[in-house]
């Protein structure tokens, strides 16, 4: 379907441009030496871990801290490699510091955007009205940051940032670019990261964006039950929890539900209403009237016309628009809509963030998506900056911020679709310990928030129904990108951990 995407962070590929697809360099000749023979590659090796010291004052304090840049191997079941995960780690001395892992999404973006966005020590600004891509990309102590409260290690999955298979494409989409080997290769790098730096006995915790929220889930469960890793607390961040929550527009209410409130968000705060307490009655109206209308359909012509109109008052669309639609706004046709009159195009990310629209004659979006057209250039520049001329990892490669190739290779197993939602209910039930919050923007469009609410609103209790939260803030898929939004979220983890 079109009106709820993949809210991985290369969705946008679906608004069907070919503008938008790049490819990554291609691998070179075999090569006996690196792996077997049939499936090697000649790659010069990767460059020995490198360390370095730096400062960030934060909140009046000074952080003093040590960035490692390394990689750890991926072994298939021979012992053979066949693929290296090349990682930032940030550690602060101290007795009984916990350990954060942070993992995007896509699949295909590397971590760089928790990283440098969200809670690294540094930022570069991206993602926000007003940002472009010739914009410096310059670093600067983030506020934001989650250092002052546990040591960071951000992992990029083979084929994004400097991570790399050593095998063909073929055997890379059955080892690293299908989803249960995703979960099963990524938790064995956080088991092995713990070995290396001798923390298996560090308080733990995952933090996932977009599709990474959907690996935080299976990734806990089998650290759980597999590894032998006991997470204390999972953040999922925009989180992609239940693909099939957005199927069968043509009869069920739900696809409707989970992005009428993100849309009537986005009107709220264009006029400068966006509360919390503005968006309950949304809320409540979307899980109520508004669903038990859609499933009347034409046999209450009454009730379908009021739900028009209060479609209508809650989105700011024109009139016509809203009843040629059913009252069901399809996401793509809204984010050209509701700025038609201008010549621009809303992000899916952040729906109040725009761009021109180069072609607003066409009959549909030729073109990519605003905010993820964006970000790549600055978060690509200082990334590659920081690892080689300031942590002094020198490698001669190119770095993926995304990767449209690994996101074309995906290979979706036959129990994608169903999502993360019982790895999170059986994770939950297997460590009564385990706390888990759910972050949203209000405006995302790409991993509507109303997902998260309905999701959790019918889980069991298991003892302690506050253990799984959801907290939305001002914002779109990176909400964090705004400096109060982004308070906010470290204040609710900072309760998560214990230190509030």
């Amino acid at each position: 379907m079109r009106h709820v995407l993949s809210c991985a962070l290369l969705a946008a590929l679906a608004a069907g441009t070919p503008a938008l697809a790049f490819c990554a360099d291609q691998p070179a000749k075999p090569d006996t030496a690196t792996a077997p023979a049939d499936k090697a590659f000649h790659l010069p090796p990767l460059p020995a871990d490198a360390h370095v010291s730096q400062t960030a004052q934060i909140d009046g304090r000074t952080l003093k801290y040590t960035v490692t840049v390394g990689s750890l191997p991926v072994r298939n079941e021979k012992g053979e490699v066949t693929g290296e995960v090349v990682y930032t780690a940030y550690t602060m001395p101290g007795k009984d510091r916990p350990v954060t892992f942070a993992v995007n999404g896509g699949p295909g973006a590397s971590s760089v955007y928790l990283n440098l966005g969200a809670i690294g020590p540094k930022r570069v600004n991206f993602g926000v009205a007003g940002a472009n891509p010739s914009d410096p990309a310059t670093l600067h102590d983030n506020p934001g940051t989650w250092l002052g409260f546990t040591d960071l290690v951000f992992i990029d999955p083979v084929g994004t940032g400097f991570s790399r298979a050593l095998v063909d494409d073929k055997e890379a989409t059955k080892l690293f670019y299908s989803t249960d080997n995703d979960i099963k290769y990524l938790s064995r790098i956080v088991y092995d990261w713990l070995v290396k730096n001798g923390r298996m006995d560090s308080k733990k915790y995952l933090v996932g964006e977009s599709y990474g929220g959907f690996r935080g889930p299976r990734m806990t469960d089998y650290l759980q039950t597999q590894l032998g890793v006991a997470i204390n607390g999972l953040v999922l961040v925009s989180p992609y929890l239940d693909p099939a929550a957005s199927d069968d527009e043509n009869v069920s209410p739900l696809p409707w539900m989970l992005t009428l409130p993100s849309i009537a968000a986005a009107n709220l705060e264009r006029e400068h209403k966006l509360t919390a307490e503005a968006m309950a009655p949304i809320v409540d109206y979307t899980r109520t009237t508004y669903a038990t209308t859609l499933m009347q359909g034409r046999s209450n012509p009454a009730a379908t016309a009021a739900m028009i109109n209060k479609v209508t008052e809650l989105t700011g669309l024109d009139p016509l628009f809203v009843k040629r639609s059913g009252g069901r706004i399809e996401t793509q046709a809204y984010l050209r809509e509701i700025y038609r009159a201008e010549g621009k195009l809303g992000s899916r990310y952040d729906s109040n963030v725009t761009a021109w629209d180069p072609f607003p004659t066409a009959p549909q979006q030729e073109t990519g998506d605003p905010i993820l057209n964006g970000i790549i250039a600055p978060t690509t520049t200082a990334m590659v900056n920081f690892v080689t001329k300031t942590v002094g990892w020198k490698i001669d490669a190119r770095y993926n911020a995304l990767s449209y190739q690994v996101n074309r290779l995906w290979h979706r197993d036959k129990d994608a679709n169903r999502g993360s939602v019982n790895e999170l209910r059986e994770s939950v039930a297997n460590d009564p310990g385990l706390r888990v919050l759910i972050a949203h923007g209000w405006d995302d469009l790409s991993c509507p928030f109303m997902a998260s609410v309905l999701i959790v609103d019918q889980m069991p209790a298991m003892g302690d129904p506050t253990r799984v939260q959801v907290k939305e803030y001002p914002g779109g898929h990176m909400f964090y990108a705004r400096p109060d939004s982004q308070r906010a979220l470290r204040n609710d983890v900072e309760k998560l951990y214990g230190v509030k």
